[in-house]
């Protein structure tokens, strides 16, 4: 029998999550139970959806992300590094695997019916699995299509 650590969100990460589309609660349910991570932003308002546009976190601005939607149809979640005691932005290929573990979870969810969309990642906005030919890499960034 395998025994998988027990993660599971802390209070922000929890209050962020109760912002999303159920699927994507669904999805960050079921990502939690296999690596530790955490909700770094779900629903965005005009004011945080515009700030994100102007640090260049984000290309577009309110109300056409779809972090701006109630529920929210985007979330951004990152693995969490105990060690560092918070989210190791440096960590490229974490990041990477981390988005593959998701996009997997996800489809095995959708194939179960446990949720209704597919999903988008920001490390493959085509989603043709070539990661090379992105202009824009937002890698914590998963989206209902």
């Amino acid at each position: 029998m395998i025994h998988l650590p027990k993660y599971r969100f802390g209070p922000a990460s929890w209050e962020r999550r109760s912002t999303l589309h159920t699927d994507l609660q669904t999805l960050c349910d079921a990502v939690i139970k296999q690596v530790d991570c955490t909700v770094v932003c779900g629903h965005r308002t005009r004011s945080e959806q515009n700030k994100a546009f102007d640090s260049g976190v984000s290309k577009v601005r309110y109300p056409y992300s779809r972090h701006n939607t109630k529920p929210s149809r985007a979330v951004d979640l990152a693995p969490y590094c105990n060690k560092l005691g918070g989210i190791d932005w440096d960590n490229e290929k974490g990041f990477y695997f981390f988005g593959g573990v998701v996009k997997a979870t996800a489809y095995a969810l959708l194939c179960k019916g446990l949720i209704e969309h597919e999903i988008r990642w920001g490390g493959d906005w085509d989603s043709d699995n070539d990661l090379t030919d992105q202009s824009f890499n937002d890698l914590v960034h998963f989206e209902l299509v």
